[in-house]
């Protein structure tokens, strides 16, 4: 029998009276707890997140080995080297560039006075913290999806809660010990996922909630928010293409496509999902990649090759190669004659060739080392087909033709775009990192996560005096009609 929902203090109750998830006592109580820490406080200066930024990034330099170790043993494996530089330094990058930028981010913004409020009257946006925000951090990036989003939350001012995935437990737990040393639990607090934590998490009346993970759990974390109005940023994922024009060096193409799919064993929501070749150019891609493989991973049981993330998500990338293969593709075992470690989940890169519309590799994300290989003969074709499907949270056009790089940036909706290097859009701190349409919703990453995390508020002061007062009250004279009438002349 479902438990019967405690009812939390206030603000923490719900705010309508349609069922909704369980929510754990401990899960309110620590809510409750930092809500009434920001009614007590809510607009801390710029020393005080200063502070809170410092406080982060001494968190992860004295414990970088522990957290490169909790990670690793949440993976099975995972690549130390991948762990330092897609999560460790991008952590510790982003908090530093937060802090640099804080004193212009916090800056009240001047605005234009409409001209019937002069003379006297000013209008300045001021960005003030929104108050308690929820992080929702998936498995594949756990340093990196927690720690670049609490760059601009604390930066912003607010206070967070962050829930870690199920797969990421030894981090978890690390993570909700460490934390306490740096920063106030009314500040900033981590736990682990279990018991159904999730739904309960996001069903929180949060001021703000970001969540990064599969369009299926978004959808459901959109919809619990929705209960309390909780405005959300989600960052989903998709099928994001590579396109390699015709003038494009095919060796450097295979270069850098191929290293993006293989890092983190292909665990990216900004991976190149799949690539479209010219006609008559695959033959010499794969001989690329063959090369390429051999060169970077002389051992698929190496240390550089990360493991599949558990066996739910190993059988799956068999069950899509067998797929593949009944329907008629060709498969290629980049690592052909290595042998794989089914212990430690490490999988073979293959690519597939002649992929079929119906093809789990056509269909679904791959999220994996796998890389179907498609062609085309015009450019309107590759338009016509990334169309026809989801928006991607990314495209990667290869091409040093300025005219045709912005053909696809026009003609195809994406969350980014890297042109000649993909994923690095997503490196950039000043420039906003979200999808489109099935891919997300919102923006973070730098000035834009910052001005997620605040509320823009709009304050206008009047003058010594009012024109509209002067003119405007009732009982309405001729004088007010004949100037509301010239007015509307002077706009039309």
């Amino acid at each position: 029998m479902q438990p019967t929902q405690p009812e939390p203090a206030a603000p923490a109750g719900p705010r309508s009276a349609d069922t909704r998830p369980f929510i754990p006592a401990h899960l309110i109580e620590r809510f409750d707890r930092q809500r009434a820490a920001y009614l007590q406080h809510p607009e801390p200066d710029r020393a005080e997140r200063r502070d809170r930024l410092r406080a982060l990034r001494r968190l992860l330099r004295d414990n970088r080995e522990a957290l490169v170790d909790a990670v690793n043993r949440d993976y099975g494996h995972r690549s130390p080297f991948e762990t330092l530089y897609c999560e460790y330094f991008v952590a510790l990058d982003s908090l530093r560039d937060a802090e640099r930028q804080l004193r212009g981010w916090m800056r009240p913004q001047r605005r234009r006075v409409d001209w019937m409020a002069f003379p006297g009257a000013a209008n300045r946006v001021i960005p003030q913290p929104l108050g308690v925000v929820g992080v929702i951090v998936p498995w594949n990036f756990p340093i990196n999806l927690s720690f670049v989003p609490l760059a601009a939350i604390l930066a912003a001012g607010n206070r967070a809660m962050v829930k870690m995935s199920e797969n990421s437990r030894h981090l978890a737990t690390l993570l909700m010990e460490l934390a306490p040393r740096y920063l106030p639990e009314d500040v900033l607090c981590f736990m682990a996922d279990g018991d159904g934590l999730g739904p309960a998490f996001s069903s929180l009346p949060f001021d703000h909630l970001l969540f990064t993970g599969s369009g299926a759990t978004g959808r459901a974390v959109m919809a619990n928010a929705a209960r309390n109005l909780t405005p959300v940023t989600l960052e989903l994922g998709g099928k994001s293409p590579a396109i390699v024009a015709p003038d494009y060096p095919l060796h450097t193409a295979a270069e850098r496509i191929l290293w993006v799919k293989l890092l983190n064993a292909g665990q990216i929501c900004t991976t190149v999902d799949y690539v479209f070749l010219p006609e008559g150019s695959v033959d010499a891609f794969v001989g690329h990649c063959k090369r390429l493989y051999a060169q970077r991973f002389p051992d698929l049981n190496g240390p550089d090759m990360t493991s599949i993330i558990d066996e739910r998500s190993y059988a799956r990338l068999h069950r899509t190669l067998q797929d593949a293969r009944e329907k008629g593709a060709v498969l290629i075992n980049l690592a052909e004659g290595q042998q794989s470690d089914a212990a430690r989940r490490k999988f073979p890169p293959h690519l597939v060739l002649d992929p079929t519309p119906d093809m789990l590799v056509s269909t679904r994300e791959i999220f994996g080392p796998v890389l179907p290989i498609r062609t085309y003969s015009d450019r309107q074709q590759v338009v016509d087909y990334i169309n026809a499907h989801d928006r991607p949270l990314a495209i990667y056009p290869f091409t040093h033709d300025r005219s045709l790089q912005d053909f696809y940036i026009r003609r195809v909706m994406s969350g980014g775009v890297s042109v000649n290097d993909p994923l690095l859009h997503v490196a950039q701190h000043d420039l906003p990192f979200g999808g489109v349409g099935p891919s997300g919703m919102g923006h973070y990453h730098g000035r834009e996560g910052f001005e997620t995390f605040s509320k823009l508020r709009p304050v206008f002061r009047q003058g010594p005096f009012s024109a509209v007062q002067w003119l405007f009250q009732p009982p309405y004279s001729r004088r007010a009609q004949q100037v509301l009438d010239l007015l509307i002349r002077l706009r039309g």
